[in-house]
């Protein structure tokens, strides 16, 4: 990506604007504006007075030709509606482009949902790829890799709550972990008795052996160098361990959807998701239908 004109743009000035926001929206509504930011110097329009509406619809519409998923363009149109009217709300634009401009919802896409024999398949517990002779390290890795997959699908957590996880939100013996969400919310998730075991014997066995003068006093999984696990390490572990190619947030969605299946209330998956608004839960029901749906076309003999 080329370097915008810093001046003319001012993304440093709305970056603290965004400061009330939490950590990972300032840092995607910024990164989204910088990118539209570079587009539009390319199509010679060298700073925010120079876009109108229709430069704006036509980058929503370049989006969508580079294959963005909806979800990410209603985003990226959601940082654009943010940043033209902080700068019509300052005085930098007599009038704001971006007012009204509407985006796909992000509803064209359904969760990627796993079966339950794949999720057993991929919580079985496999001994260290060396067996008995295998170092202390790579005993440590493979508990912390059992305990990660376990809680993701136990308690539905979105991959960065996993990483920000502390020692203080884990209750092993009460069965439940305590995350900070989206707009620093916190949430009391419970845990199932399989999840706790595999907690305790890698914070019991595994974590001392990874942690270091180095690592983060409260963090509860680490990687081999003994800093605080990061997203990419979570989709490695994924990578190496599932059966199929998926990723991290579809053991969330299948969460979700398994509870939903099983008979769980809607606005019990919604506070146990951490989701602010129902809306945003019920896309599992339409999941949950379809799989429905198949068992039925599969099995009923008119079907």
């Amino acid at each position: 990506m080329s370097r915008v004109d810093g001046d003319r743009w001012d993304l440093d000035g709305f970056a603290r604007w965004l400061g009330s926001r939490s950590a990972a929206t300032a840092k995607a509504y910024r990164t989204d504006v910088a990118a539209f930011a570079t587009w539009a110097e390319r199509a010679e329009r060298p700073g925010p007075d120079a876009v109108d509406r229709m430069v704006l619809r036509r980058y929503l519409a370049y989006l969508g030709t580079r294959r963005y998923a909806r979800a990410s363009i209603a985003r990226k149109a959601a940082a654009l509606r943010s940043y033209f009217g902080w700068c019509a709300g300052t005085g930098r634009l007599a009038e704001d482009p971006a007012r009204r401009l509407s985006a796909p919802t992000g509803g064209g896409r359904l969760p990627q949902v796993l079966s339950e024999p794949d999720v057993d398949r991929l919580l079985a517990e496999r001994p260290p790829a060396g067996g008995a002779g295998e170092t202390p390290v790579a005993t440590a890795v493979a508990l912390r890799d059992q305990a990660v997959l376990e809680l993701l699908y136990a308690a539905g957590l979105r991959v960065a709550e996993l990483c920000g996880l502390d020692l203080t939100g884990v209750d092993v013996d009460g069965r439940t972990v305590t995350v900070v969400g989206k707009g620093d919310k916190e949430r009391r998730v419970p845990v199932h008795r399989q999840c706790a075991a595999a907690l305790d014997r890698w914070l019991c066995d595994g974590r001392p052996r990874l942690a270091s003068t180095a690592t983060p006093a409260g963090a509860v999984f680490l990687n081999r160098r003994g800093n605080r696990l990061g997203p990419r390490d979570v989709r490695r572990i994924l990578d190496a361990r599932s059966p199929s190619p998926t990723h991290p947030h579809a053991l969330r969605h299948t969460f979700a959807t398994h509870l939903l299946d099983g008979g769980a209330d809607l606005r019990v998956v919604q506070e146990l998701l951490g989701h602010a608004s129902l809306r945003t839960t019920q896309v599992y029901t339409h999941v949950s239908k379809d799989r429905l749906r198949g068992v039925y076309g599969s099995t009923h003999p008119r079907a």
